[in-house]
């Protein structure tokens, strides 16, 4: 089943408004495949390339020969396969007219960046592919569903529930023994699995390098760099600490996060959320599937979170129209004000707080705090507010 994925389609367009060159950035099977050979297909003219593909390899052996007559769109799937390819797409962006547009899939942020900064500076646009979201599977009616399983397409659209949690099963499985390598990663599988189930572990907790060093038994570098690695390749989010002078001792760690709930709950061994039900990691897997559905939603690029060592904290902190919002992420059927949330409002000068709950129900908890339905979240981006100025 192919789900049309109108807002990022749209994202891409807005971007090739501007840039001859557009990088569809997201984790390995999270649809940027399918969704750029839907945009191919609406196109007069089109060429597609699979980096992974040793045919189409062989084509590229002489980028510039191949790639300088052709026309309309040329999509590039795996780029960062093949980042001797990035200096050779500098003239042909160049190019009075723009013959053609380019669009470079891959899913591995960190070898992309690194092309894109030294060869295409200037030259490219970005859009960041996540799984399906809320906006995607219905507002408000499939978020339960889309928690349990994730927004990985194959894992949501799957036809029942165990078919889900073997693919999620298998997705771990490749990730680790054939998707890291090829993408230049030489880190022993086995070691890499292990740090990453225990970062499931401590989903929605803060990163401390010590501690994950002294699990693995290596060096605190290490272990910021098996961190790195998992960012890099979009599973993992370290959501950075927000702090300014307030004469206060303010955290200065990220929290860490599994981006996908379905992993999250794969490597907790977690199959359903009758399962999820009774476990102590609900509240931080509903944390994390939230804060994902707010970026999301509001195209975010740069979120924090933030806390003082006295009490104060903030699930998320996001700026939009050089206004602070923030947002708290609580499992409970009736949020209420708390002490953290009016030090976080007074502290950090915030426009508006939304407590994010699992309800249906939208209502004041204060002038400027907000409980939010979970399936509301969408629409967000249509409140005025929010609306880019």
């Amino acid at each position: 089943m192919i789900v049309p994925r109108p807002a990022f389609t749209r994202r891409i367009e807005e971007s090739f408004r501007v840039h001859s060159a557009v990088a569809l950035l997201g984790p390995r099977q999270c649809g940027k495949t399918t969704l750029a050979r839907q945009i191919a297909a609406k196109e007069p003219e089109s060429h597609v390339f699979d980096l992974e593909r040793e045919a189409d390899v062989r084509r590229l052996a002489n980028p510039e020969l191949t790639l300088s007559p052709l026309t309309g769109l040329v999509v590039m799937d795996e780029i960062q396969r093949r980042p001797e390819l990035f200096p050779a797409l500098r003239p042909l962006l160049d190019r009075p007219g723009a013959p053609a547009r380019f669009l470079l899939l891959g899913s591995a942020s960190f070898r992309l960046a690194r092309g894109a900064s030294e060869s295409l500076a200037g030259r490219l646009g970005f859009c960041d592919l996540t799984g399906f979201g809320l906006d995607e599977t219905g507002e408000g009616a499939d978020w339960r569903t889309l928690w349990e399983r994730g927004g990985f397409p194959r894992s949501f659209l799957q036809p029942d529930l165990p078919s889900s949690v073997r693919w999620r099963d298998d997705f771990v499985r490749t990730f680790f023994e054939r998707d890291l390598s090829a993408l230049g990663i030489r880190v022993p599988p086995e070691a890499l699995r292990r740090f990453f189930r225990m970062i499931a572990h401590y989903h929605g907790q803060v990163w401390n390098a010590r501690e994950f060093a002294r699990a693995i038994g290596r060096g605190e570098a290490a272990a910021r760099h098996h961190l790195d690695l998992l960012v890099g390749a979009f599973i993992v989010r370290a959501l950075p600490s927000w702090f300014e002078n307030l004469k206060k001792r303010q955290v200065r760690a990220p929290k860490i996060y599994i981006r996908d709930s379905g992993l999250l709950h794969t490597l907790l061994d977690i199959p359903s959320l009758h399962t999820l039900s009774g476990h102590p990691k609900i509240g931080a897997s509903f944390e994390g599937f939230a804060i994902e559905q707010i970026l999301a939603a509001l195209s975010v690029r740069e979120a924090y979170v933030w806390g003082t060592h006295g009490g104060g904290e903030l699930d998320l902190l996001v700026f939009r129209n050089a206004r602070r919002y923030g947002f708290e992420i609580k499992y409970t059927d009736a949020p209420r004000t708390t002490r953290s949330m009016r030090i976080a409002m007074s502290d950090l000068g915030l426009a508006r707080l939304f407590v994010v709950y699992p309800g249906e129900d939208r209502y004041l908890l204060d002038d400027s705090i907000e409980a939010l339905p979970i399936g509301s979240i969408p629409a967000l981006a249509r409140r005025p507010e929010f609306v880019v100025a």
